[in-house]
């Protein structure tokens, strides 16, 4: 066991080495999207699916509370998929428009999407960054190297940081990194004067 341990500490840092040469001016890219998105009054929405969706809701924990510096609140919502509202909307409508439902009551002018889509065939993830292309509002995406379909569904403004994986589980633990390296870069940017 320990040496198959030992493969996949090895097998996480090539993933994280190999994407930090493809993806960091991304990465900052994203952080100062975000940053701009709050400064300017906006929302960050965010979504997943599976086990993706716990990337999105640590996003908006870490936006919504803290990072690591105790500093305001920034305004972020998670497209939900556990609660009581979203059981009734089940019960009426198909899974693929949930979020979509959600989005359109929420979304404004001047917010942000982030999407998390690592295997990309998750279609209610896909539905609602159609949706929210065809609404202009601004989409980041992070998803793995197999998703060039995703490529085409976005705008030219769009954000699409692909990590060079395309094991659910490398990908899964490169997107909570990368999400909380943005969120580093958001109190860096905003608050190390402080």
């Amino acid at each position: 066991m320990l040496n198959k341990l030992n493969d996949l500490y090895e097998e996480n840092i090539k993933t994280h080495i190999y994407a930090k040469s493809l993806l960091s001016a991304q990465i900052v890219e994203a952080a100062q999207r975000m940053i701009t998105c709050l400064l300017q009054g906006n929302k960050v929405i965010v979504c997943g699916d599976g086990r993706s969706y716990i990337n999105a809701q640590c996003l908006v924990a870490n936006l919504l509370n803290r990072y690591e510096l105790k500093r305001p609140s920034f305004p972020s919502v998670l497209l939900s998929l556990d609660s009581a509202v979203s059981s009734t909307f089940i019960s009426d409508n198909s899974l693929e428009k949930l979020y979509q439902h959600q989005f359109n009551a929420l979304a404004q002018k001047g917010d942000m999407l982030v999407a998390l889509a690592p295997l990309g065939n998750e279609n209610n993830v896909l539905n609602i960054i159609t949706y929210a292309v065809n609404k202009e509002i601004n989409v980041i995406v992070l998803t793995g190297n197999s998703n060039d379909h995703i490529q085409g569904i976005l705008a030219e403004k769009d954000l699409h940081i692909a990590v060079p994986s395309a094991k659910e589980s490398r990908l899964l633990e490169n997107h909570l990194f990368i999400i909380n390296s943005i969120c580093e870069l958001i109190d860096f940017q905003l608050f190390s004067h402080s």
